[in-house]
């Protein structure tokens, strides 16, 4: 007597309207997925460098394809248009983007950064906040840069309309302000480390509190299809984190090797202002992307109507990484 392969026997389920042609065989498609990498990132790196997906995933047929993301805007823009399945950001980026509609899920944190801060040349008479009343101020939207800055200019009574906001991405803000074509900058490491150590650049406000995790996201429709995937993926994130932690030589190897940097600059960016002891989104990093969307509900870059809190519980399904 012939066994009947499962596959068979679901086929057949749909030849007699038992099953919907629409959910078959949906793990079978997956041939290739797709992840990005970041600088702000250091783990990606090391997962990219190492090729630890690629061993993972290798007998399954599915290929790692990695694309690079030059800040928070750009891995939700790209998840938005599936273009990749698993984008690096800032918590507080992750909850704007769902907020206004991006179909993710923020599912693990990749480091506590002091990534930002709000940075100007070593020449310039900008010393405050308040000092950018009325000045150009290079920015990324949809960034946690950029959300610190609203944050930053809330809390001394200043909004965006206070200032000129020159929207750039984070390298090319980094050059217009070394170069002199905006007074100040919405920093983002390690272009913004780079400034300090090469440039003179002076972070003339920071407030290491403000800079929400860096979360890791995955399309809505990739995690309800194919959540084993999902764990699997984050099992091997979580082998790269703790080897980072193990051999740190070796993360600022695949650092330098990506960046360029000189070893000043990784050592600022990766020992002084990045700590990837974390891995679970849990009451901490809940309550920093919380107070943030919070913080922007009263500067009315969120609209008044939305419900913060059902926001976050709606973004974070935390349930697919065990603890550390």
């Amino acid at each position: 007597m012939r066994v009947l392969s499962r596959r068979s026997v679901l086929a057949s389920a749909v030849l007699v309207g038992l099953l919907p042609t629409t959910t078959l065989f949906a793990a079978d498609k997956v041939t290739e997925i797709r992840i990005d990498w970041a600088t702000y990132n250091p783990v990606s790196m090391v997962l990219k460098d190492k090729g630890l997906l690629e061993k993972e995933f290798a007998k399954d047929g599915i290929s790692i394809r990695w694309v690079q993301t030059l800040g928070s805007n750009k891995a939700l823009e790209f998840l938005n248009a599936g273009s990749i399945d698993f984008g690096s950001t800032a918590g507080s980026a992750a909850l704007v983007a769902k907020i206004n509609g991006n179909p993710i899920k923020s599912i693990y944190v990749y480091s506590q950064p002091e990534w930002t801060a709000l940075v100007t040349r070593k020449d310039t008479n900008i010393n405050k906040i308040e000092d950018l009343k009325g000045k150009r101020v290079a920015v990324t939207r949809g960034t946690d840069p950029h959300i610190f800055l609203v944050r930053a200019l809330q809390s001394v009574g200043l909004t965006e309309k206070d200032i000129t906001p020159v929207l750039l991405q984070h390298p090319d803000g980094k050059t217009a302000l070394i170069r002199g074509d905006v007074d100040a900058w919405a920093g983002l490491d390690p272009m913004m480390a780079q400034a300090e150590i090469e440039d003179g650049a002076r972070l003339f406000y920071r407030n290491k509190a403000a800079n929400t995790w860096g979360i890791l996201n995955v399309r809505e429709e990739f995690l309800k299809d194919h959540p084993d995937l999902v764990k699997r993926v984050l099992a091997v994130y979580e082998e790269a984190r703790k080897f980072s932690l193990a051999n740190y030589d070796e993360e600022k190897k695949s650092f330098q090797a990506a960046t360029k940097l000189s070893d000043t600059v990784a050592d600022k960016q990766l020992k002084e202002r990045t700590t990837i002891t974390f891995n679970k989104i849990g009451a901490e990093q809940r309550d920093s992307i919380l107070q943030a969307g919070i913080a922007l509900q009263k500067a009315g870059v969120l609209p008044a109507d939305v419900n913060v809190q059902k926001a976050v519980d709606d973004l974070i399904a935390d349930q697919y990484v065990a603890t550390n």
